[in-house]
């Protein structure tokens, strides 16, 4: 598999503006959930043309409707079954609009639309939805490995995906667009650790965690107690975010392979999302009191500076050495 538009379907790439008031519709919601959710991916899509843009948004908002389904099911007190019974039914839902081209859902059509258009390959939200399905049994994972077998679905399949959208110039770039889906999902659990054991799960792996002295079950303990800075915590977050930053090292050297829009969007992306490492550091590596967050008008300024500019290898901002690709993108395939 290439990840470069070998999907069955049909490519039309119309760079006309829709005409169907539905489709309409099903994009403008698309770019309403980016906006409210999505903020580093809704800065870095501004710098594509409006027709990959839309695309960029669908599928962040077909990824996000699908995580809302899992992670809101406690908020609203449905059972394991119940919201395994929403998910297969929200998945089912998709797969029809994209064999049939639409759906009475505009979101929906929007997305359909959008695979069909980019020839997205089908095969890619068969991982996205099993993923989805292990959050509903699933709050630990022993290794680095056994994450990794999460992420391949949760993480960088969304790489594949985004792939047919930015129109790489080279088939290379299939490697590093995963490594980046891993590095936006390692950012994300390290950022949510709190927030994630609000919901019982713990993605930082079982082994890091004793191997550096945290203990899981005084971190998941519900009264907190164990949710403290110490030496063994910074050592632990110090060890992740390294090992993030090779992932985002890897991750760079597909940005030559993409075309000058594609490059600049995705470079400023990368460029926010490892920002938010730089910013746990700052924070000594106390993610439990506050969401660390990049500032909206820094994200606006870098969108900024890179369409003038372009992007320049990172050297700061989480950049990393480089040095070697941890297990992850050869465990992960």
């Amino acid at each position: 598999m290439t990840g470069l538009n070998t999907s069955s379907h049909p490519s039309r790439k119309s760079t006309e503006p829709l005409s169907d008031p539905h489709l309409v519709e099903g994009y403008r919601r698309c770019a309403e959930l980016t906006t409210r959710y999505g903020t580093t991916y809704r800065w870095g899509a501004l710098l594509l043309r409006p027709e990959r843009r839309r695309d960029v948004h669908a599928v962040y908002a077909l990824c996000r409707l699908a995580d809302d389904i899992v992670d809101d099911a406690a908020a609203r007190s449905r059972t394991t079954d119940e919201t395994r019974a929403l998910l297969e039914g929200f998945a089912a839902d998709f797969r029809t609009a994209v064999d049939t081209g639409t759906s009475p859902d505009p979101v929906l059509a929007a997305v359909a639309h959008t695979v069909r258009e980019r020839r997205i390959e089908p095969e890619c939200f068969d991982r996205f939805f099993g993923a989805m399905a292990m959050d509903l049994t699933t709050t630990r994972y022993r290794t680095w490995d056994d994450l990794c077998g999460y992420m391949e679905g949760s993480a960088a399949v969304i790489g594949e995906m985004m792939l047919p959208v930015l129109e790489p110039l080279d088939s290379a770039a299939f490697a590093p667009a995963r490594s980046l889906g891993l590095a936006f999902q390692l950012t994300n659990f390290l950022r949510d650790v709190g927030e994630d054991l609000d919901r019982g799960r713990i993605y930082v792996p079982t082994d890091d965690l004793e191997r550096f002295g945290v203990d899981p079950e005084a971190l998941a303990d519900p009264s907190v107690r164990g949710r403290r800075v110490t030496p063994a915590w910074r050592a632990l977050m110090s060890f992740e975010i390294a090992r993030n930053r090779e992932l985002y090292a890897h991750a760079d050297q597909g940005l030559a392979l993409l075309p000058p829009r594609s490059n600049r969007c995705v470079g400023a992306a990368r460029i926010l999302y490892a920002r938010i490492l730089d910013r746990i550091e700052r924070a000594d590596y106390d993610v439990f009191a506050a969401r660390v967050r990049v500032p909206t008008w820094r994200k606006a300024l870098t969108a900024a500076r890179v369409m003038v500019t372009g992007v320049r290898r990172p050297t700061g901002d989480g950049a990393g050495a480089g040095r070697s690709l941890p297990a992850a993108e050869g465990s992960a395939r």
